[in-house]
């Protein structure tokens, strides 16, 4: 298993990380197969949050016995000040079994945490680390103005980002500028939220990278497995691969949905964070199910948007989201009917 440092850390972790928010959807025995199998490859990094609902539970429930064997992250979701951010790492604590994270991140604020208010998301971090809660702050951001800012800024240790294949030139110019000022980057998203369908692309796409960890969200067996080949074989960023990136930049980037979830939960119960890229989602995946007619039903929702504005004013994107979503269901009624 390979190994980088994260930044200014000194971690050395392992370069392929685990992203521990889907061992959510499996229970707990599950889980603990899955992360000791991982660990006993190598997987040394594991990431997951206060808001990833029982993800920290499994994660002690299976590593316990190996903290001091593991880098261990995590995140204050939801906190908007100095005194929630306190509260998520308290319980995260209490939750994971341990008496420290090696890195607390803050959870995609959506503005700049203002480093000289006593009250701000960023003082919660510096009381965390002075407590000896974490040994290491980071934030996690899908705003790629923040995202540098926060790394130009120096108040952080880690970056946690959404890279892959499709990502933009610009966002791919962050590698760069983290290894410039020695902060860790760790790419979530690193499959653009099962729009690549292609591991071996989405791997080498992020591998040519020395500075970048991602942390491939995995929920099953089968999945470890295909990841932990391509790290015992990582594949060549040849021409093959690159024509393959290339397609899926042009089929894909630019104005679509990532599936973070942010713009949830919509006022008339539309699944927005897949609604707005089920089309993508039928061209690269099994199909079925959202042909069906319980998808058909909750695509027509869309007809009853409000036009709130929620959604738009909640994506980390600055997408339109209502005109995507109309796009969406004019394609998605074209697919049905000709399904």
């Amino acid at each position: 298993m390979e190994t980088t440092t994260l930044g200014r850390t000194g971690l050395r972790v392992s370069r392929t990380g685990f992203g521990a928010l889907p061992i959510q959807r499996v229970d707990f025995d599950t889980a603990r197969q899955i992360l000791n199998a991982a660990f006993d490859a190598g997987i040394t990094f594991f990431d997951t949050a206060r808001g990833y609902s029982d993800s920290e539970a499994k994660l002690a429930y299976a590593l316990g016995d190996v903290r001091d064997q593991i880098v261990l992250a995590t995140k204050a979701s939801g906190a908007k000040n100095r005194d929630d951010v306190m509260r998520c790492i308290e319980t995260s604590l209490e939750t994971l079994g341990t008496d420290h994270v090696d890195l607390l991140q803050l959870h995609n604020p959506r503005t700049w945490p203002d480093p000289d208010d006593p009250q701000s998301l960023y003082r919660g971090l510096l009381d965390a680390q002075a407590q000896g809660m974490t040994r290491y702050i980071g934030i996690s951001n899908h705003r790629r103005d923040l995202a540098a800012r926060a790394v130009r800024s120096g108040y952080y240790d880690t970056l946690q980002f959404p890279l892959s294949a499709i990502s933009s030139d610009e966002d791919l110019t962050l590698p760069a500028l983290c290894a410039e000022h020695n902060v860790g980057l760790i790419a979530m998203k690193a499959m653009s939220g099962g729009l690549l369908s292609d591991a071996r692309v989405a791997f080498a796409a992020l591998r040519r990278f020395p500075n970048v960890v991602p942390i491939w969200g995995i929920q099953r067996m089968s999945e470890l497995n295909e990841f932990l080949a391509l790290e015992a074989d990582p594949p060549a960023l040849d021409e093959a691969l690159i024509a393959a990136i290339e397609r899926d930049r042009a089929e894909l980037a630019g104005d679509f949905c990532r599936g973070c979830g942010y713009c949830l939960p919509c006022s008339v119960d539309i699944p927005i964070n897949m609604a707005a890229r089920i089309t993508f989602l039928i061209r690269r995946a099994p199909s079925a199910r959202f042909l069906a007619p319980e998808w058909q039903e909750q695509m027509n929702r869309i007809n009853d948007c409000i036009e709130c504005g929620l959604c738009k004013e909640r994506c980390p994107y600055e997408l339109d989201v209502p005109a995507l979503l109309r796009k969406q269901l004019a394609e998605y009624t074209e697919m049905v009917g000709l399904a």
